[in-house]
Order: structure tokens, then sequence, then C-alpha cells
């Protein structure tokens, strides 16, 4: 193998020798191929020595014979080629000899013919550039001259307009045409010596600041003479010359005093009509004309100042105003609790006792005599101690004067953050305010509190008050003296008082009275309100018989359903209250139903609004779910100690000396005609003890216990026709579908047609029983997924279908 490395070392030093122009990749793809046949050249020496016999010895000597054919057959190939790569080098080594001759020629051009170009256009260039400079510096000294100029005329303007001539309006506009100097060139040397005159001798920085700082000073005495003297010309004249003399802050500064002793004045004058103190809205008033003067002011002359001292100039003069209504607001809201005694009044509302409720929810042996004297000696002494009318007075202006501020701060927050119109946020120097201080310890906190005590006052008082709605009987013969729904008279007591208060409340636009008051508004209506009811269901009106086995008393069971009928009316009004207030339509009543302000306009501030909605919809929410459980728990009784005791005896009269044995004498069309007796004397006693119920409960409660009652009456039938086992026959069987069909219809007669749903295992008894014995045969070898695709869905298990089938074959 020794010749074939030579071989390959020839070939290899052949490659290395090429120039340097030769692509990588043909070097990649050599390397390769030279790889490859070293790796198919050298045999694998280690079966030689694996051989263990003669013919293996054979075998690697032949694989390795083809081995070096194929080597020396790849090398030839090789050997062919380097001809044509020796030519290729030659025609390489030429063309770069021709390329050189080329190179040497162009160089003789370029330093022979170009240079002295090159040379020429590199010195026009210099000279360009060198005259661009000079005549930068030249413009740069005119700019200079004519700057200086114009400020030597600026100073021996305003040294003459502030002369004899007292120009103040030329005096103020040369300082502004001065100002629009550089101040480099005001304090440059060359202007500290051409700007000084005989007359101004002064440095022009000096005498520029002297001006301004006099002219300063004579524009406030005469903007404060002209203010005293009520003259708006001249304080609009002077007003707007100090922007000119740089003097900005201070003429802002002049303004909001001149604006502040006008609000000063005015609030003063309101507050001095001691006259009409007596008035419920006198402070209200008072207030909303302090804050609507500020807005009024801010209004209209915003304009002026923006044109004059450059755009949100007005927030400073805002500053001012607010630093005045802090003062004058707090003076109002001061005044306001001495005249209205709010300290006494919340010491008061604290500590009143809620006698009549503490006392109903006590246990009955011992409320008892507690009930029977609390309510006429222990009401008066307590109204004596809080006036209810003084304390709704007192939230409407408290409401009143929140929904103010409330608009307020919305104008201004607008006005320092222009632009934004939606989740706008209060500013800081409101929050941070005196009177947002006050108005929050004198107005926000008072009226979370007379607010929860003023609802839950009037559910007592509408409970201390409650009357029944008279004339009510069950004798379906006779007519109901009074008008549904029949409800309590505090029921719309309550419920009237519940749409005040929240209206109220939304009307601040508070979110903190908001957090405050609904949260107590639900407590006291899922616990005062709520409570008195039940405790009425459980412990005044509960209907239980007085003997074992009568009925209650009617009284009872109309006390009874009145009070379910509390509840779902005062769910229903509430949700309609609710609804109102968040700006949702009704369905059965959009003609009349009165608009209120949306949420949103009402509390405009970051994600209050959210908030508030939330807030409103969980009273609606915690309530129902109370009320819907209590609702449900008093159907029951009812069911249990009405229904059921009256549903017995008409059972027994309806199906009272009734056969269904029958041979072919009994299908004469008389026997036919006394069919009917059964669904007849059921439709009769069925309507005489749930017509009477179904007048007194409102359709929402009637529904629930007609339903609980139907089912109960489905699962007596079933019974009943389990118990006719061995005494029905194939006419028996017709005439008891025909009677349980009767009794069906009379029972859903004028209801929901979903109530049959309860009656489809008697239907399907009734039906496998008048069966032909072919049919059911048929239906019973079918297994329940043939059924299901044959569309029938049984209610009945195999057994059970096969147990009713049982009872007409027993009785064959």
């Amino acid at each position: 193998m020794v010749w074939i490395k030579e071989k390959l070392s020839g070939l290899w030093s052949l490659e290395t020798n090429t120039p340097g122009a030769r692509k990588t990749e043909v070097k990649k793809r050599r390397e390769e191929k030279r790889k490859s046949m070293l790796a198919t050249s050298m045999p694998d020496s280690a079966d030689i020595y694996k051989a263990s016999s003669v013919a293996e010895i054979r075998a690697t000597l032949a694989r390795l014979g083809q081995q070096e054919a194929t080597v020396t057959a790849r090398l030839d190939a090789l050997l062919a080629s380097q001809r044509d790569l020796s030519r290729q080098l030659t025609k390489l080594d030429l063309a770069r000899a021709h390329l050189g001759s080329q190179v040497v020629q162009t160089r003789s051009i370029s330093n022979g013919m170009l240079s002295s170009a090159a040379s020429t256009a590199s010195r026009i260039s210099n000279a360009v550039n060198q005259l661009d400079r000079e005549q930068a510096a030249v413009k740069s000294t005119l700019n200079v001259v004519d700057q200086v100029a114009e400020l030597k005329a600026c100073v021996l303007g305003v040294n003459g307009s502030m002369g004899a001539a007292q120009d103040w309006e030329t005096a103020a506009s040369y300082l502004h045409r001065a100002s629009q100097i550089p101040d480099h060139v005001i304090d440059g040397a060359f202007a500290e010596e051409i700007v000084p005159t005989a007359e101004v001798p002064d440095a022009p920085r000096v005498t520029l600041t002297e001006a301004s700082e006099s002219l300063c000073g004579l524009f406030l005495r005469e903007f404060d003479k002209a203010a005293s003297e009520g003259d708006g010309q001249r304080v609009t004249r002077f007003f707007k010359l100090f922007p000119q003399i740089g003097k900005s802050d201070q003429g802002l500064d002049a303004y909001g005093r001149y604006v502040c002793t006008g609000v000063a004045q005015r609030a003063r004058n309101n507050l001095s009509a001691t006259n009409k103190r007596s008035d419920n809205l006198f402070y209200a008033s008072a207030l909303t004309k302090l804050f609507e003067q500020i807005a009024l002011i801010v209004d209209g002359h915003e304009p002026l100042v923006e044109r004059h001292y450059g755009q949100g100039s007005m927030a400073k003069v805002i500053e001012r105003l607010q630093a005045e209504a802090d003062m004058q607001g707090g003076i109002v809201l001061d005044a306001w609790a001495d005249d209205r005694n709010l300290a006494r009044k919340i010491k008061d509302v604290k500590s009143y006792a809620f006698s009549f409720l503490v006392q109903s929810f006590l246990p009955s042996q011992k409320s008892s005599t507690a009930r029977s004297s609390s309510p006429a000696s222990s009401r008066a002494s307590e109204d004596e101690g809080v006036n209810m009318k003084e304390v709704d007075a007192l939230l409407s202006e408290t409401a009143m004067m929140l929904s103010r501020w409330a608009l307020y701060t919305r104008f201004v927050a607008t006005k320092i953050n222009p632009g934004i119109e939606e989740h706008i946020a209060m500013p800081d120097l409101l929050a941070n305010s005196r009177l947002h201080k006050k108005i929050v310890e004198a107005l926000i906190e008072p009226f979370n509190i007379m607010s929860t005590f003023f609802f839950r006052r009037s559910v007592e008082k509408a409970f201390q008050m409650d009357e029944p709605p008279f004339d009510l009987t069950l004798n379906p013969n006779k007519p109901l003296g009074s008008n549904a729904p029949f409800i309590t008279s505090a029921v719309d007591d309550v419920m009237y008082i519940v749409n005040q208060v929240l209206q109220r409340t939304l009307a601040t636009s508070q979110r903190s009275v908001v957090a405050s008051v609904m949260p107590s508004v639900s407590r006291v209506l899922t616990g005062d309100f709520f409570g008195m009811i039940q405790r009425k269901m459980r412990d005044e009106s509960y209907p239980k018989a007085a003997i074992q086995g009568a009925l209650p008393p009617e009284s009872v069971i109309i006390s009874f359903l009145v009070l379910i009928n509390n509840l779902d009316i005062s769910t229903d009004y509430l949700r309609r209250i609710v609804n109102s207030n968040l700006g949702k339509l009704d369905q059965n009543n959009q003609g009349q139903q009165q608009q209120h302000a949306t949420i949103p306009d009402l509390f405009p501030f970051a994600h209050d609004a959210v908030f508030v909605e939330t807030t409103l919809t969980s009273i609606l929410t915690t309530f129902s779910s109370k009320t819907s459980d209590l609702i449900t728990e008093a159907v029951e009784v009812v069911l249990k100690q009405v229904m059921r005791p009256r549903l017995r005896p008409v059972f027994v009269e309806t199906f009272r000396d009734v056969e269904y044995l029958l041979d072919a004498d009994d299908a004469d069309p008389q026997t036919v005609e006394t069919d009917a007796m059964v669904p007849q004397r059921f439709e009769r006693g069925w309507m005489q003890f749930t017509l009477p119920i179904k007048r007194i409960l409102t359709p929402h409660t009637y529904d629930l216990l007609i339903s609980t009652t139907i089912s109960y009456l489905a699962r007596a039938l079933e019974k009943r026709i389990w118990s006719y086992y061995g005494r029905v026959n194939e006419l028996g069987a017709a005439k008891l579908e025909r009677d349980i069909s009767g009794i069906v219809n009379a029972a859903v007669k004028g209801g929901k047609y979903a109530l049959r749903d309860a009656f489809v295992r008697c239907t399907e008894m009734t039906l496998i029983l008048n069966m032909e014995e072919d049919e059911w045969e048929e239906i019973r070898g079918l297994g329940v997924e043939e059924q299901r695709e044959q569309g029938m869905e049984w209610h009945l298990d195999a057994s059970e279908r096969a147990r009713t089938r049982g009872i007409i074959d027993d009785g064959r």
C-alpha cells in the first residue's frame, strides 16, 4: 500500500501549488474526496488476523483486490485531469501578465493627466470653504450689530416712554422686544460699549432690569387701584401688560387676588341674608352660588388669560381661587353645622335604641308583653328625641351640597387636565384641599350615619304602622275587598324609602357615600325587613291546625299567604328600583319609567362607575337570594299544612264508588256518560281549594305552589293506580285512562303546559294498561337502545313497566 500513499502525496502537492484564486468550495470538495478515498482504499487489516481458516483468508484477499482495483481507477482519473488543470494555470499566468501592463498604463495616465486637475479642485474647494466661513462670520457680526442696534433702540424707547410721555404700553412693548434678544448679546462687551448713552449711561442689562421692576411696581399699583375702583377696563389693560415685561407670575397673582376679592365679597353677601336661613336649602344654595361664581370666572376669563399668558396659565389662577373656596366654603359649612345643630343630631341618631325592632326579634314568650306596650309608649318618647322630618331635610340639603361639590370637582378636573373626558382623575389640588377635608368631616360622614339611621328607623316605623289588606277570604263565592297585589302596607312604605335613599345616595356622586350607605341598606333589608317578615311567618302566622287532623284557621292561612306576597312583591319592587337607577328600562313599564342620570355621568372619576354599579347590583342579589329561599320554604309549609289536608278528601270523593272491573254491559252510552263523574268530582273539589289561594297569591308564588302541589298529586295518582292491582280489566283500563286524563286536564287547567310533565309516569302507566298483547310483547322484547331509536323514552323502568302490566293481567 506504500505506492498508493506516494501517488496520493503527489496529487496533494499538485493541489497545494494551485493559485490563491482557487475557490474554497473546490478545496473543501477535494478534501472530502480524499478522505473518502482513504476510507475505501485502506482495508480492514483486522479481518486477516481474525481469519481462522484458509477460506476466510482467501475471501479477505479477494476483497482487498477489489478495493485495490477501485482505488487504482480513481487515481488514474485524477492523473488524467491533471493536464487540464495545467492548461488552466498557464492561461491564468498569461492573464496576470496582461493585467500588469494595463495597471502600469493606468498609473501613468493618472499621474500625467489627472493629478493637476485634482490639485486644482482641492484649491478651489478650500477657497470656497474659506469664503463660506468668512460670509458666516460677516452674517453673525451683522446679526449681532442688528441685535445691538435693536437693543439700543429698546433701551432708549423704554427710557423715553417712561419719562414725560408715560406711555406704559409702548414701554412694555420695548421691554418685550428686548426680551427676544439673546442674553449673550445683552451681556456682551460690544453691547455694553455701544448701547450706553449720556441719557442712559448704565449697562443694558441694568437698565432693562430696573425698567422692568419699575414698571411691575407701577402696574401693580395701577391694577390694585383699578380693582378697588371697579374699573374693569383698566384692570384688563394693566393685566395684559405683565407678560410683556416678563412678570407673568406677578400678573397672575394680582389677578388671582382680584377675582378672589370678588368671590369673598359675594360669598359674604350670600351668607348675610339672615332672613332666609330658615329655608332648608339656604346653605346648599350659598355653597352652590360659590361654586357657580368660580366656574363662571374660570370659563369667562380663561380665553383672556390663555391668550396673553400662554396655554395652561389658568391653572395658577384656579389654585388661588381654590384657596379662596377653601376659606369661604369652610365658613358656609361651619355656619350650616352650627345653625342645624348637626353635632346634637348626630349624637341623638347614634344613641337611638330601635326598641321596637330589638323587642320584635326577642323570643316570643319574652317579647309578647314588651311588644304589646312598646309601639304606643316608646314610639312617642323616641320620636321626640329624633325628628324624622328634620333628619330627612338635613339629608336632602347634605345630598345637594355633595352633588354640587361633585360637579365643581369635575369642572376643575377638566380645566386642569383638558382633553380628558373619560376616567378623569381627582386633581391633587382638590384632593389635598382644606375644603375637601371639611366636606368629608362635615358632610360625608354625617350623611352616612344619618342615612343608615333614617332607613332603619323608616323600616321600624313601617312595621309599627303595618296594616294588612282587608276583606280577604278563602271563600271563592265572596269577592275580595282589596286590590291586588295583596300585601301589607310595610312593603310599599319600605320600598318607597329604599328608592328615596338610593336616589339620594347616587345624587351625591361620592364613592365613599355609596361604599357606606348601600351596604347599610342591604344589611337593613336582609336583617330587619326580611327578619321581621320571617319572624311573623314563624311566630304569628304559621298555618298550624289547633286540633290534630283539622285545617288551620282561615285568618292564619290568609296572613301567611300575604306574608309570602310581601317577600315576592318586595323583591320585584327592589329589582325595578335597582334597574331604574342603573338606567335599565323596565319591559313592563317603559312609557311611565322616570329617567335618571346614568351612573357614568354621576361618577366620572377613574373606575367609580363600575364600583357603584357592582355595589348597587349586590343589594338586589343578596336580598333576592334570601327571599327566594324563604319563599320556597313557605311554599312547602303551605303544601304540607294547607294543600295536602284539603287534597286528601277531594281524592277520596273523586274515586268514591268507582270500579274498573267492567263487563260488556257496563259499556252502554249511559255508563259512558257517568264516566265523566270522576273528572268532574275532582275538578269541583280541586277548584274549591286552589282558586281562593290563587286569588290571593301573586302569579309567581302561585306557580311555585301549584307546581309542588301537582307533583304531590302526581305521586298520589301513581299510588292510586298501583292500588288497583288485580282490580282492572281491559274495559276498566280504558275507563281508568279517561279518568286519569280528565284529572290531569283539570289540575293543569289555566296553568303552564309544563305542569303536565309531572304526570308522565301516570300517563305511561295507563298507556301500558291499554296496550294490546302483541304490542306489549313487541315493546318488552326491545332493548333500551332500540326503544330510544324508535322514539320511546320511558320514565318507568323495566320492572315498573312489567309490574304495571301485571295490574291488568291479574285482573283478567
